[in-house]
């Protein structure tokens, strides 16, 4: 009777256990929107991942990776599937890796064409690919058995090899510095794998979370149906381009343009105190066809970069002379001035940074809008 009640106690305790998760994989968020979303699994030293992405649109990836013995590309394809069949058959090769002794060989086929390019392979090399973050994984993997505080991790980033730092600060924390867009936080479990990756420091402010049970196809379907009805991810920033022409003068303003999507705009996204490129991506350019001035400040016509500085209650204008850069690009002693900005909240939500240059009668005025947040200054002519 007591093996007997040991048995069946045994049975009850398997049968409230967790399930086991048929796969693992990742959740890419921005704001509210899911922008990615990867399953994948390793099998001795071969991964192989299934990715979709949203944007611009809707696209579905496979990776099979077979790795060496420093964890990094021995060979590596991916496969491009059509997204209203998911990932059936065996999918259109669309980029191949090959270790070739010192050298990685890369083919990029585009149709008929395919580009060929070669780089010197550094050893544990692994690929970066935006909005995926398989590749991390298995890099902070590898940290956390050498069991180093900072460790690099080359990457595969376009044609050649980058360096990404990785930290370690102690407990389950981690960092990732991307070379160029900042310093991203990491969560990861006991046994190195990522758990959260939050890169609300970068340019790109994506929310990571590991999930099991993905069912990708579903997830795919409806992302392509949503997208046939009209509602398209598109670009994370879109290019804008506009003119305005008031009181015989022309503004032309070219900037990226960042969605709400859901966050916590100027004081979350964009903190106050902070100098901000006004936009995404490229610097904020505009050009003036006359002379005029700008918040008590003598622009001649010209072209000029805008950058910003928001606070709770206003902010600051900076009019700067360098023009052609990124916009983590800023010289200080290219400025042609600092003006303030006057903070307003109106009703209506804007949805996409805008920026707009408005005729208020005797003068015109400069406005920056995101969310219910307009910053201005007054233009004199």
């Amino acid at each position: 009777m007591r093996v007997s009640g040991i048995i069946v106690l045994l049975g009850f305790l398997v049968s409230c256990s967790d399930p086991v998760p048929t796969n693992t994989g990742f959740i890419t968020k921005l704001g509210n929107d899911t922008l990615a979303v990867e399953v994948f699994s390793t099998d001795g030293n071969t991964f192989t991942a299934d990715v979709v992405v949203r944007s611009p649109q809707t696209v579905l990836t496979r990776y099979n990776l077979t790795m060496d013995e420093t964890g990094g590309i021995q060979a590596m394809q991916a496969f491009r599937f059509d997204p209203e069949l998911g990932f059936v058959g065996e999918g259109e090769l669309v980029r191949d890796f090959t270790r070739s002794g010192d050298s990685l060989l890369v083919e990029v086929l585009a149709g008929e064409r395919t580009n060929q390019f070669g780089m010197i392979y550094e050893d544990g090399a692994l690929p970066f690919l935006e909005y995926t973050h398989w590749p991390f994984e298995l890099a902070l993997i590898r940290a956390e058995q050498t069991g180093a505080d900072t460790m690099l991790a080359p990457m595969v980033a376009g044609s050649r090899i980058r360096d990404f730092v990785l930290a370690d600060l102690g407990d389950d924390a981690r960092t990732i510095r991307h070379p160029s867009r900042g310093v991203m936080d990491v969560k990861v479990n006991m046994a190195g794998e990522l758990v959260t990756l939050d890169a609300g420091q970068t340019t790109r402010k994506l929310m990571v979370e590991r999930a099991n049970n993905i069912d990708i196809e579903t997830i795919a379907g409806r992302f392509k149906k949503a997208e046939v009805g009209g509602k398209v991810f598109g670009a994370l920033s879109g290019a804008m381009t506009e003119e305005f022409d008031v009181r015989g003068v022309n503004f032309r303003l070219e900037y990226g343009s960042p969605s709400k999507r859901g966050r916590d705009l100027f004081g979350g996204i964009v903190p106050y105190g902070e100098r901000w490129r006004t936009g995404a991506n490229r610097a904020t350019h505009i050009r003036i066809s006359e002379d005029v001035t700008i918040g008590g400040v003598e622009v001649p016509s010209g072209e000029y970069t805008l950058f910003s500085i928001p606070e709770e209650n206003g902010g600051t204008l900076i009019i700067n002379t360098q023009t052609g850069q990124n916009g983590r690009t800023y010289n200080e002693e290219l400025d042609l001035g600092r003006v303030e900005l006057s903070r307003n909240e109106q009703s209506e939500s804007v949805e996409v940074f805008t920026i707009t240059v408005s005729d208020e009668g005797e003068q015109g005025k400069l406005n920056l809008m995101w969310g219910t947040t307009v910053y201005s200054v007054d233009i004199e002519f």
